[in-house]
């Protein structure tokens, strides 16, 4: 299969390195950073380090994924790949886990597999209280509204890029993962989740990390839900 990798960042600077190092970069045709607005030297250090580094100045986190879908539709078909992995960029996800995200998909079982940090091992800390009962709230009302059985919205995830076209992702901010997945599973793509293990970020959240983004994160995942289902 060929995998690219697109990774949302702003002030990344601390983390990027190591997220980039990490990457088995024999699974990865091409790794696809989006700098959402960054202050710092977070795009530098991930051109240095031979990532594609795109620019997508409207802040968002669906503002970045979609930014970094638009360049791979720009690609010739013959250079586009078969499966598209989001991964976050503050090195809480590890992205040496990503072969037990493609294994799946390359098995024929699924076209999306969701990284669950709930089935996987979380490092003391690493999500904060408000995220656990999100994850919690969000994967209960898609299972009862549309059937939907998940256990988290990761973001470490792997995609068909044939399947995330015809989603027809909308959503340019908070609501972009929950979208992915209830759209998913209200068109029946065949979707797993597989453990992934989870550590405390590099730096502070810039959604958890203030009580402003945290509601408005929560909100905004909430309507999502209520709207596709």
């Amino acid at each position: 299969m060929k995998v690219n990798v697109i990774i949302p960042v702003f002030n990344e600077s601390g983390a990027i390195g190591y997220v980039l190092k990490d990457i088995p970069n024999h699974l990865v045709a091409d790794v696809i950073v989006v700098n959402n607005g960054s202050t710092d030297n977070t795009a530098q250090i991930a051109a240095e380090l031979g990532a594609t580094v795109l620019n997508e100045p409207v802040r968002g986190y669906g503002a970045a994924c979609w930014r970094g879908m638009e360049y791979i539709r720009e690609k010739p078909v013959q250079e586009q790949p078969d499966v598209v992995v989001f991964l976050d960029g503050d090195y809480s996800d590890y992205p040496e886990q990503m072969e037990s995200l493609l294994q799946p998909i390359a098995d024929g079982k699924a076209a999306l597999v969701i990284g669950s940090r709930a089935a996987g091992s979380r490092e003391h800390g690493s999500m904060m209280p408000q995220q656990i009962f999100g994850n919690w709230l969000a994967t209960s009302l898609m299972k009862w509204f549309a059937g939907a059985r998940f256990t988290d919205l990761g973001p470490f995830r792997a995609i068909q890029w044939s399947t995330l076209q015809e989603l027809q992702m909308v959503d340019r901010n908070y609501g972009w993962t929950v979208e992915m997945q209830i759209k998913a599973a209200k068109r029946g793509v065949p979707y797993m989740e597989v453990p992934v293990d989870y550590r405390k970020r590099i730096g502070t959240s810039k959604i958890t990390g203030t009580i402003k983004g945290t509601l408005m994160a929560g909100y905004k995942i909430i309507v999502t839900i209520i709207k596709y289902i």
